[in-house]
C-alpha cells in the first residue's frame, strides 16, 4: 500500500510540476495557456532563443534548481521542460 501511494505522489508531483511549467511559458511568451500544451514545441508557440534561455531561468528561478545547459539545450518541447525539473527535483 505505501508504495502505491508513492507512485501516486510522484505522479501528482509530475503533474504540477507540468501545470507550473505551462504557466510559466505561458506567462514568459505571453500567451494564453490553453495554447501551451505538454507536447507543444517552444518553437511552435513563438519562443526564439532568447525567449528560450528567458523560459528556463523563470523555471530554475519558480523550482529552486539549476539546470546545466547541455540539458536545457535538448530541451525543444514543455513536457521535455517538466520531465528535465522532475529529475532535478528527484535528485
Amino acid at each position: 500500500m505505501r508504495a502505491q501511494r508513492m507512485i501516486v505522489h510522484a505522479a501528482a508531483d509530475k503533474a504540477q510540476v507540468l501545470s507550473d511549467v505551462r504557466g510559466i511559458i505561458a506567462e514568459q511568451l505571453g500567451t494564453d495557456l490553453d495554447k501551451v500544451a505538454a507536447d507543444s514545441k517552444f518553437v511552435d508557440l513563438g519562443a526564439d532563443s532568447l525567449d528560450t534561455v528567458e523560459i528556463m531561468m523563470a523555471l530554475e528561478e519558480k523550482f529552486d534548481i539549476q539546470l546545466d545547459e547541455e540539458g536545457a539545450e535538448k530541451i525543444s518541447t514543455v513536457q521535455e521542460a517538466a520531465d528535465l525539473i522532475a529529475a532535478q527535483i528527484d535528485k
